[in-house]
């Protein structure tokens, strides 16, 4: 059921919060079935134990991210799109990792390209996160910071 719900779940970035609401829903209710809960069960603590993320999404394109940064592996046109910030001027955040995040003009889909939606939540990682020094360990400290920020909020 996981697999079914997070397979290209990176398109779905910049929804309107009122259709991935339904979608979280969906999740809520199979981490019930899943955990054999009753509906009135408070559904935090059962994504927890089951380490399934709200921020499925984010997770998804930062790990894109991070493979089309460092990984040769990772396909061609998604390494292409993104590019290293260059800062004009000599700065501390000069090593800090950060993208590009391109003007769009559009602003209805435009948000939701990979493109602008990538960069974007690549720069709001800690810099911890961007600096891993392998896919694993990536993905870990990923996944530690999210559930932070979802889970301890």
């Amino acid at each position: 059921m996981q697999h079914a719900l997070c397979y290209c779940n990176s398109l779905l970035a910049g929804l309107p919060d009122a259709k991935l609401d339904r979608l979280q829903r969906i999740m809520n209710n199979a981490a019930r079935l899943v955990l054999r809960k009753r509906k009135r069960d408070h559904v935090t603590p059962l994504l927890m134990n089951l380490h399934w993320l709200p921020s499925r999404i984010t997770y998804k394109i930062a790990t894109l991210c991070y493979r089309s940064l460092h990984d040769d592996s990772a396909p061609s046109y998604l390494s292409s799109l993104l590019k290293p910030h260059v800062p004009t001027r000599n700065l501390r955040s000069a090593d800090a990792g950060h993208l590009v995040v391109p003007r769009i003009k559009l602003n209805a889909f435009g948000k939701r390209a990979f493109i602008y939606t990538a960069p974007s939540i690549w720069n709001s990682l800690p810099m911890s996160v961007r600096l891993s020094t392998s896919l694993l360990s990536f993905k870990s400290s990923l996944k530690t910071h999210l559930f932070r920020q979802y889970f301890d909020a």
